[in-house]
């Protein structure tokens, strides 16, 4: 009898895949990191094929790790970074150039020209995203632009559009599926989340043509099978959704008012908001959660960091000052933080609620005795204080009151980062036993379209790991976050202001 679930985790800087039995406990992983590309300031490319041959490496050492087959795989739940844009031939199934990653900066004067145009306020009502550059449809735009022959090849229909997901689908079942699902589609600025369909007039003023683009399908639902060459067995492919709200899913965010936040390369809150989008006054974004067979899309209020994780790997290989990110705990609990000091990661501008592609990264507040292990702390504070950025706009937008924070991904095995969360907030923060929840939310969604799973089962097995309880001051949580957002100024338009 097939009890295993296999989650696809196709991340900015690494490939992982699980296995995970039916109770949601994890059986064997793999992961491998892949190169990440820097054309130039700003700019930020992924080889496609580097992320399909890592992923494709990792699903079979999950598999073999296991001690299992192919055959014992009930189904393939796929999560990906969202917003990254792949374009490849419909013949060869080769992407015509390097994918635009999401945190590339290299469409922000095309944004801003949407902007000037006033069409902004039309995406934004459609849509429920801002016009910034981190989103697909100027991605896509500009490949099509750019790329020799590229525009020719997609008006004759020869090419395909994808986010990562479509892409990983499309090599998984040999070419035969052209598909994304709802939550993917909501981060392509391109997609109507009120009629959840491709927006002609936005496809039309960005000059895309609707034969590149994939279907659209439910989150919880048929993606065809795997090839037989892949796994040597055909496995159903039944479960999709970005990253971020996989891992909602994944922690078991079913009601409206529950809030999750995801610690990667970014850093991402999403708010349950129910059957209904509802628009934000303050930078957030309104985006589809997912969507399960034929019922309701349920919707989040989402706001986006774009460097938490990545600033750690920064202190890694940039600076030297620790060997492993893990390392930067210890670090930062080796001294008293300087209170003053204030680390600004706006390596590829801010995200929410800020939307500002010309600020960059700022330290303010060194002196003369300033250490590592204070730029170390400082590191992860502002990881905190972005998080806070995030929930404050969410607390400006509606009455709802988030009671305690369910927190995943890799920082959040990072205790000394957790309590100051904790603190920074003034809310509790809840860590589950299962942190890989991203690809636990790929896996629940293939194994609800499945039947062998139900939300309430799902619910039931959510577990407790440890609960951070706010420890400071509320004068003195209130007098670091001021001074953080002085921070924050000094970091805003800094490209703009240097031309």
């Amino acid at each position: 009898m097939k009890k295993y679930l296999l989650a696809l985790d196709q991340g900015t800087t690494s490939s992982r895949a699980i296995i995970f039995n039916l109770e949601g406990s994890l059986i064997s992983s793999a992961q491998k990191e892949f190169p990440q590309i820097y054309p130039k300031s700003g700019w930020v490319e992924h080889n496609a094929e580097d992320i399909w041959s890592s992923q494709y490496e990792t699903a079979q050492a999950a598999i073999t790790r296991a001690c299992l087959t192919a055959a014992d795989i009930i189904a393939i739940g796929v999560t990906n970074q969202r917003e990254t844009t792949v374009v490849w031939d419909r013949e060869t199934g080769i992407p015509i150039s390097n994918a635009i990653v999401w945190q590339c900066r290299r469409t922000a004067a095309m944004c801003d020209s949407i902007k000037s145009d006033g069409f902004d306020k039309a995406i934004l009502q459609k849509t429920g995203l801002v016009t910034d550059a981190y989103f697909s449809g100027t991605k896509l735009s500009w490949i099509l632009d750019n790329i020799e022959g590229a525009r020719k090849s997609a008006e004759q229909g020869t090419l395909a559009f994808g986010t990562i997901d479509s892409f990983l689908i499309w090599r998984l079942t040999g070419g035969k599926v052209h598909a994304t699902d709802v939550s993917n589609a909501s981060r392509t600025m391109l997609y109507n989340i009120h009629t959840n369909q491709w927006d002609d007039e936005i496809l039309e003023y960005l000059n895309i043509p609707s034969s590149v683009l994939p279907e659209v399908r439910p989150s919880s639902s048929n993606f065809g099978l795997t090839a037989p060459s892949i796994f040597n067995s055909s496995i159903p492919i039944t479960g999709v959704a970005g990253d971020q709200q996989a891992a909602t899913f994944g922690q078991a965010c079913f009601e409206p008012g529950m809030a999750k936040n995801t610690y990667g390369t970014g850093c991402f809150l999403l708010l349950n908001t129910g059957p209904e989008p509802v628009t934000s006054g303050h930078g957030l974004l309104t985006t589809i959660g997912w969507k399960l067979g034929s019922e309701k899309p349920v919707y989040c209020a989402e706001g986006s960091v774009f460097i938490a994780g990545a600033a750690v790997q920064w202190l890694r290989d940039g600076l030297g000052i620790i060997n492993k990110s893990e390392d930067i705990e210890e670090l930062a609990r080796k001294e008293n933080p300087q209170e003053d000091l204030y680390f600004v990661p706006a390596f590829v501008g801010l995200g929410a609620p800020y939307w500002d592609p010309y600020a960059r990264g700022t330290i303010i507040g060194l002196s003369r005795d300033t250490t590592a292990s204070h730029i170390a702390s400082a590191t992860l504070h502002s990881i905190a204080y972005q998080v806070r950025d995030v929930l404050e706009a969410m607390h400006e937008d509606s009455d709802v009151r988030i009671t305690a924070l369910r927190v995943d991904g890799g920082a959040s095995a990072n205790n000394y980062l957790m309590q100051f969360q904790a603190d920074i907030l003034g809310v509790p923060v809840e860590r589950p036993v299962i942190r890989e929840t991203t690809a636990l939310g790929a896996a629940y969604l293939a194994g609800l379209s499945m039947d062998v799973l139900s939300l309430s089962s799902i619910t039931g097995q959510w577990k407790l790991d440890k609960r951070f309880e706010p420890q400071m001051e509320s004068e003195n949580r209130d007098h670091l976050y001021a001074r953080w957002k002085d921070a924050v100024l000094r970091s805003r338009d800094w490209i703009r202001r240097g031309n």
